[in-house]
């Protein structure tokens, strides 16, 4: 048995994170995980593999060249799953070597086993050559999630599969069906399409997306139907039923069935606290698995933390990453802030999409009287260059004060050129700022420019510049 003043379960994100700011502050820091390898979901499963399978798709199919070479332009011919996995596989390998060294480097006791509460400061870790048991002052829960897998979907890991299974299978489907238009699906429906698979999107909603700016998300349905993708809104699978050839018929409720070789169930995930023996710790998970926590990351066991995709939305790597830090800065006394008004969102589609601030809805609703102002990428010489004719940059700003109130892009790069917004919103800068600074040409960067320029020309004359 070993004593810490940290434990940590999970080393996804929030996990590692959160290990290394309590080892930072001269903490004696254990961490554990369940599987072979270090990362979590993020590393192993989501983030980094769906991601690199975006990379490896982009650049294989030559997508982001067909504006300029013509929509059959292809840089590789035929596509194998093997080209796509090359990819992934370096990347993954990567990034479990920095994680393991920064632990080591930091000090930070690896101990690979499965993790259960025997009581509020103690946990058993199994392994398989027995169990240990560790004592810590205080704990974070950093499990993440997994993907739901309801009982009346026949799951059978090669062609009806969750969202975790597309990084397994051992070819490219001729066509598939994907039940759920949320971020993940979004995201697989669009790289699957450009990779030339034939793609039906189904989502009971009206639209996909629905927390994100309408104008950007007509824009990327726009897109999505471009490259193949079929898009069913306000619909429902009935039933998925699988054929001894193979052959999948998914019945809707109210359109035709469909026939496919393959779907995914992309339909929410639920947090990984099976397992943890909860109630020994005087906490328990809500329908899906999740744990509440206060502004801290504080369980009702004020000693025991959790951050990262265990407790909810937003559940990005990102924010997870600074809630485990979060959490331990508040657990052994150190200042920390967390700015949770102004968290950059980022949904890699195909083209992808990224926001911070409100959006047209938003301020609508809350009767707050504000301008808009856009910049297209056909508008912006970068945009030629890298032959992007579909992105788009939007700025809602204040009429009154032109107070930034939210950005919304969509296109290559909206993810990175995002969060020059975000820095000028977190000062409560005015869109005078874009008219007034010099950007590189050319870049994307200029769109702010551009679209602030088009925001002050809509409201009435005279205006001048704040500066």
């Amino acid at each position: 048995m070993a004593y810490y003043d940290l434990l940590v379960i999970g080393t996804g994100p929030a996990g590692q994170k959160a290990a290394v700011q309590a080892a930072k502050l001269g903490k004696k820091v254990g961490i554990i995980e369940r599987k072979e390898v270090v990362g979590g979901v993020c590393t192993n499963t989501g983030t980094i593999p769906s991601k690199s399978l975006r990379e490896a798709v982009l650049y294989l199919s030559g997508f982001r060249q067909r504006s300029l070479y013509g929509a059959g332009y292809r840089l590789k011919q035929t596509i194998t799953i093997e080209d796509l996995a090359v990819r992934a596989q370096h990347v993954i390998k990567n990034e479990i070597r920095i994680v393991q060294d920064q632990m080591r480097r930091n000090r930070i006791d690896m101990i690979y086993g499965t993790a259960s509460f025997v009581d509020p400061h103690r946990l058993r870790v199994q392994q398989a050559s027995g169990c240990l048991e560790h004592i810590a002052h205080f704990i974070v829960i950093a499990v993440g999630t997994e993907p739901a897998r309801p009982a009346h979907i026949p799951f059978d890991d090669s062609c009806i599969i969750d969202t975790d299974g597309l990084l397994t299978i051992d070819h490219i489907p001729a066509s598939m069906v994907i039940v759920g238009g949320g971020v993940i699906g979004t995201e697989y429906a669009s790289i699957l399409a450009t990779l030339g698979v034939t793609v039906t999107l189904i989502d009971k909603r009206p639209r996909l997306l629905e927390f994100a700016d309408a104008e950007i998300i007509d824009a990327l349905q726009r897109q999505m139907k471009d490259i193949g993708v079929t898009l069913y809104h306000n619909e429902e699978v009935v039933n998925i039923q699988k054929a001894a050839n193979g052959e999948i018929t998914v019945t809707l409720q109210q359109a035709r069935p469909i026939t496919t070789t393959t779907v995914m169930y992309a339909i929410g995930r639920i947090g990984a606290s099976r397992g943890l023996n909860l109630e020994q710790a005087g906490l328990s998970a809500d329908s899906r698995g999740r744990l509440s926590v206060n502004e801290h990351f504080q369980t009702s066991v004020p000693h025991i933390y959790a951050a990262g995709d265990i407790i909810g939305f937003p559940a990005l790597a990102s924010t997870s990453m600074q809630q485990g830090r979060h959490a331990s800065c508040h657990a052994f006394g150190q200042p920390d802030h967390t700015d949770t008004s102004l968290l950059p969102y980022g949904i890699y589609s195909i083209p992808e999409i990224s926001m911070v601030g409100r959006n047209e809805e938003e301020l609508t609703k809350d009767q707050v009287p504000f301008g808009t102002g856009i910049a297209r990428y056909n508008e912006i010489a970068r945009g030629q260059l890298i032959g992007d004719d579909t992105g788009m940059l939007k700025l809602l700003f204040h009429r009154q004060t032109r107070e930034l109130l939210g950005i919304h892009a969509i296109g290559e790069g909206a993810t990175e050129l995002i969060h020059i917004g975000q820095a000028v919103m977190t000062y409560h800068g005015t869109i005078d700022y874009f008219i007034d600074t010099v950007f590189n040409y050319p870049t994307l960067a200029e769109c702010y420019k551009v679209a602030a320029l088009d925001g002050i020309n809509r409201l009435p004359r005279p205006w001048t510049s704040s500066a």
